[in-house]
């Protein structure tokens, strides 16, 4: 019976970090509340939702979408089951996107296939000159990145739309974007935290490129004159997409690595 905090993170019978992440979501508590207050015992209503949680976890479901968040670039962003859970790996392309929006610049940006908004709200929130607009084909999508744009005051038009489809005249200095780009069939898809997720967000084709290589096609329609192209691929696709990028007719095409040195991130200019 978790009767306690100390009793309650003791009997969990899952990784002891998402045991903690769950009681502290569970109580509304810190980190430091939690190991100042071993003895502190669970109302009733905390044991519940904490026990609850603890089941589904048991089952595979994924930490935030049983608690409702999940940080990134050190922010806070709502999520549910109707978009992906950012990851740190999208980090990068929030990243090299700020290292071509001039801080006080009114650039033009798009973000497709926003998901949760974590990498428009993020380029909005580290340049507020910036006029981003985000776009998703999925409206429960959207509405989750309203909500996440609203927590974070910053102002970003979202457009429900299917990759470039609802843009028609629109120029941007800057695109970005983190498709969908797993093989379909990949075994991944059937383990883990993947099980959970939206498929539409994550599946790309037989080979995990469709996406990208609608959005390398079109993108320079959208472009203005020197604009740049940058989105998020699979560790093994760098090759590819510059490939991609290279038969489009981009200019500088290149792939940047990740913290782990893994191609994650390829992009071109017009």
């Amino acid at each position: 019976m978790a009767g306690t905090i100390a009793e309650a993170l003791r009997m969990a019978g899952v990784d002891p970090t998402d045991a903690r992440v769950l009681l502290r979501a569970a109580l509304q508590a810190s980190d430091a509340q939690l190991a100042a207050h071993p003895e502190q015992a669970l109302t009733g209503v905390e044991r519940d939702r904490y026990l609850s949680w603890i089941e589904r976890r048991r089952a595979g479901e994924p930490v935030a979408y049983l608690t409702g968040l999940r940080e990134f670039y050190s922010l806070a962003f709502k999520v549910t089951p109707a978009v992906l859970i950012p990851r740190p790996e999208t980090e990068l392309l929030v990243e090299r996107a700020l290292e071509l929006i001039p801080v006080d610049a009114a650039v033009r940006v798009l973000d497709l296939a926003t998901g949760s908004g974590c990498v428009a709200v993020t380029i909005a929130q580290h340049r507020p000159r910036a006029q981003v607009t985000a776009t998703d084909i999925s409206p429960a999508a959207l509405a989750v990145a309203r909500e996440n744009a609203a927590s974070h005051g910053v102002k970003i038009e979202f457009i429900e739309s299917d990759w470039f489809a609802a843009l028609s005249g629109r120029r941007f200095e800057l695109i970005v974007a983190n498709p969908p780009y797993v093989a379909d069939g990949d075994p991944h898809l059937a383990a883990g935290a993947l099980r959970f997720e939206p498929r539409a967000a994550l599946v790309s084709g037989p080979a995990g490129l469709d996406a990208i290589e609608v959005i390398v096609e079109q993108a320079p329609r959208y472009l203005a004159p020197g604009g740049r192209l940058l989105f998020e691929h699979g560790y093994e696709q760098g090759s590819c997409s510059r490939a991609l990028l290279v038969a489009a007719g981009y200019r500088d095409p290149l792939t940047y690595r990740d913290l782990a040195g893994l191609e994650r991130v390829s992009g071109g200019k017009v």
